[in-house]
């Protein structure tokens, strides 16, 4: 069993945070978070992605030969979370205190006794740090412990979207679900090119670097890895998440371009070559319902934890990609962001309601604008986040968008057993199947 350990921050960056925060502007009310006229919350499983971090490569890489420019100098280190992304999650840690305070979740000046609190995160820098800010704006006066279960920059089985289970037979299958799920990307490839001036890189000329294309995609896939690729995709995911991240992070938008005036569609454009890798990567079926499995029970477990109130897990993209994925959620596009599917800071959360004595579950993602993180703005009732209600094929939610809970947990157990049914069909001689612990 793994070894818990806590981590506890004492953040004097909160202080700071607020107050810049006050000087900031705001957003107009997102009608879908008004408050659910004759319902009761009773708890809410949040899975946060990480919120801005420095890009994940360090001097040398391929984001230095790639181009002639000189790309954002970074308040973080390599992958670590950024001043403005500390902000951002307080603020969004604010706003969720609001929220459950408006709702009678919690009161104000919440002090959790007991298990009625729980904070999670992979164990590394930025979610860490991101569950700590969070923590912050969300129970200021609390002084709440992070967990993690792995030593410190170590990934954590639960948040690693990793394959636990590959022979080659399914190998076989998910690469060609991962082919036919791989779109033209050649108006991405020649708008990225151009802004970073590609072929006037040192890389390029070089020959070191070639042209982007999907022609030259390899998917690999190894037991306790995670999907991998290889091929110019990957380079230029790479350089598609520098880019991104820097346009959040660096306040001239022409600059955060090298010079070049963007659109929001362009934007979104560059972004879409980051989202096809994970969207290839995490989120094809044979894929998600196997990196997701981890997380779907322990979503399960805290929703059937009736002495819990509030849970925060911490972790990555590929993580809300996966889990989304593997619930079978009904195709969707976010409004208001360049990142169509998982913007990052953005919170899946899992909503036990009650009404007339019956219980519901609500899934939303909660995420700030494009904008808005740009622009870093107060967080309140009136001036809330973005949000959009999930429907997942197989389930009836009513006009509420709500799911009866029995149904959505009956969803959610079929979901996690669809792991040990994905080895009974491609090993069905296997004696040593994963237990569930799902009855």
């Amino acid at each position: 069993m793994l070894k818990k350990k806590q981590f506890k921050f004492r953040n004097f960056f909160a202080v700071l945070t607020v107050l810049l925060l006050l000087f900031s502007g705001s957003v107009s009310l997102n009608a879908d978070d008004k408050p659910v006229e004759g319902y009761k919350l009773k708890e809410v499983v949040v899975l946060s992605r990480h919120n801005i971090r420095a890009p994940l490569s360090t001097k040398g890489s391929a984001l230095d030969v790639a181009t002639p420019h000189t790309w954002y100098e970074w308040s973080s280190n390599a992958s670590e979370l950024s001043l403005r992304g500390g902000m951002l999650e307080t603020a969004m840690g604010q706003y969720f205190r609001k929220w459950l305070e408006s709702e009678e979740l919690i009161p104000e000046n919440y002090r959790p006794e007991d298990e009625e609190i729980r904070f999670y995160a992979n164990a590394k820098q930025w979610t860490i740090a991101t569950a700590q800010y969070f923590s912050s704006g969300f129970l200021p006066v609390a002084n709440i412990d992070i967990i993690t279960k792995q030593e410190y920059d170590k990934m954590d089985p639960v948040f690693t979207p990793q394959l636990t289970f590959v022979n080659e037979e399914y190998a076989s299958d998910v690469r060609k679900q991962m082919y036919d799920m791989l779109p033209d990307l050649s108006k991405e490839y020649e708008l990225l090119s151009e802004v970073i001036d590609y072929k006037d890189s040192d890389g390029y000329k070089s020959g070191d670097l070639k042209d982007f294309t999907n022609d030259d995609v390899e998917f690999v896939l190894e037991l306790n890895a995670e999907p991998g690729m290889k091929g110019s995709l990957k380079t230029a995911t790479s350089l598609s998440d520098a880019l991104v991240l820097q346009y959040y992070e660096q306040s001239d938008e022409k600059q955060a371009a090298f010079g070049h005036d963007l659109t929001f569609d362009q934007w979104k454009m560059i972004s879409n070559i980051k989202d096809t890798y994970g969207d290839v990567l995490f989120t094809t079926p044979l894929v998600s319902v196997n990196v997701a499995h981890p997380l779907l029970k322990e979503i399960d477990s805290e929703l059937e934890n009736d002495d819990r109130l509030f849970s925060f897990l911490c972790g990555h993209d590929s993580n809300i990609g996966s889990v989304l994925a593997a619930l079978d959620v009904e195709e969707y596009d976010l409004p208001g962001a360049i990142e169509r599917a998982t913007p990052i800071g953005s919170k899946l959360t899992f909503e036990k309601w009650e009404k007339d004595n019956k219980e519901y579950v609500r899934v939303r993602l909660i995420y700030d604008s494009t904008d808005k993180l740009r622009n870093i703005s107060l967080h309140d009732l009136e001036n809330a986040p973005l949000t959009y209600t999930f429907k997942f094929n197989g389930l009836e939610s009513n006009e509420d968008g709500m799911y009866l809970i029995d149904e959505f947990e009956n969803h959610l157990h079929e979901k996690i057993h669809a792991y040990d049914d994905l080895i009974r069909k491609y090993d069905p001689q296997s004696s040593a199947l994963p237990k569930t612990g799902i009855e």
